[in-house]
């Protein structure tokens, strides 16, 4: 929904060029929910968010420069409506300048890494709540000391190309590289192949972090997705190492829509190999399984319910702790190692 005058209003008091813009946007999202979690340490009721979006203010902006060129801009930060704050620095999810025209698009600032994207489209829960496929891979294995992996969502300082739309049927993707000036687990460059027509769509990629001067991190994955109309159906198979650990992860996903409703699940597993600091992190593999349905009120209004678990491999001194939601403020909370973790959460979510 345009809210032009206001978003020229809010933009004129930092950016005096706003009107100059030949479009600019106001958007968000706010998604609000009641959870409750069970991550073996501890038990909790919650008010929580992003069950099925993740909740954001953003605006945007696009100036026609003629001969099919054209400028925009998009920032967009994350917030938290459960309590009323800006979660993070200040335009976090989202921040860049682009250019484009027939050659396609060169984007500049902070961004979706080209190594999450697929990981992120063809999950039905599209890594949000408790349902995120996320909640299994998005955790690296380890990193060495002083060492970061900070690239598996978004990177800071980074130039893209983004192929034209239309070349070559089908055919997408982009580049990206990232400036890391002297932190840790920022320098990035990666890259994503995709062809999608009709019903079909597939997609790889593959990126590179410097954690250390010394060590690398390195992620690959491919994903796909097929439109029966009835069900589309999707997957996805993805690798990630860090000097001389390595983690795979892949999980099958189906979204059905019936009317107004729409029925999702995933069930996906993590492997683990190495050893972490003397321990053997060969035991530290689990399996997760995530269903939810949707109920939509209108075009940007919806409810929602997901029920989630992850089943722990190993004992309590080497298995796995992956967890489906944040336990705060519980003696002994967080997971137990070796036992599962489960949760379920009801909600609503508005965009505007």
């Amino acid at each position: 929904m345009k809210k032009s005058l206001l978003a020229l209003a809010v933009l004129g008091a930092f950016a005096g060029g706003a009107l100059a813009q030949s479009s600019v946007t106001l958007f968000g999202v706010v998604d609000v929910n009641a959870r409750y979690v069970d991550n073996g340490g501890g038990k909790q009721y919650q008010m929580g968010q992003d069950g099925i979006s993740s909740s954001r203010l953003g605006f945007r902006g696009t100036e026609d420069l003629g001969g099919g060129m054209a400028a925009s801009f998009w920032i967009e930060g994350a917030i938290n409506p459960d309590i009323g704050t800006a979660g993070g620095q200040s335009w976090q999810r989202r921040s860049t300048v682009s250019l484009s025209g027939k050659f396609g698009e060169a984007r500049f600032g902070r961004d979706y890494t080209a190594t999450f994207w697929n990981a992120t489209i063809f999950d039905p829960f599209g890594t949000n709540g408790l349902g995120s496929s996320g909640n299994i891979f998005l955790v690296v294995p380890a990193t060495p000391v002083g060492g970061g992996f900070n690239t598996l969502v978004r990177a800071n300082n980074m130039m893209a190309y983004f192929l034209p739309s239309g070349i070559a049927g089908g055919l997408y993707g982009q580049v990206q590289v990232a400036a890391g000036e002297n932190a840790n687990g920022n320098k990035y460059m990666g890259g994503r192949i995709g062809y999608a027509a009709g019903p079909f769509n597939v997609a790889a990629a593959y990126g590179k972090t410097e954690v250390t001067s010394a060590v690398d991190g390195d992620v690959w994955n491919i994903g796909g997705s097929w439109d029966f109309k009835f069900m589309q159906l999707s997957g996805y198979y993805g690798d990630l190492s860090v000097g001389g650990l390595t983690q795979t992860n892949w999980y099958i996903g189906a979204s059905a829509p019936i009317g107004l409703w729409t029925i999702r699940g995933t069930y996906g597993n993590v492997a683990r190999k190495g050893v972490d600091y003397g321990v053997d992190i060969n035991a530290m593999d689990a399996q997760q399984i995530a269903v939810g349905f949707q109920y939509d009120l209108s075009k940007r209004t919806a409810l929602y319910g997901t029920y989630s678990k992850i089943a722990n491999d190993g004992n309590s001194t080497n298995g796995a702790n992956f967890i489906v939601g944040a336990l705060q403020n519980v003696a002994g909370g967080g997971a137990v190692r070796g036992q599962d973790s489960q949760g379920y959460e009801f909600g609503i979510r508005h965009s505007f």
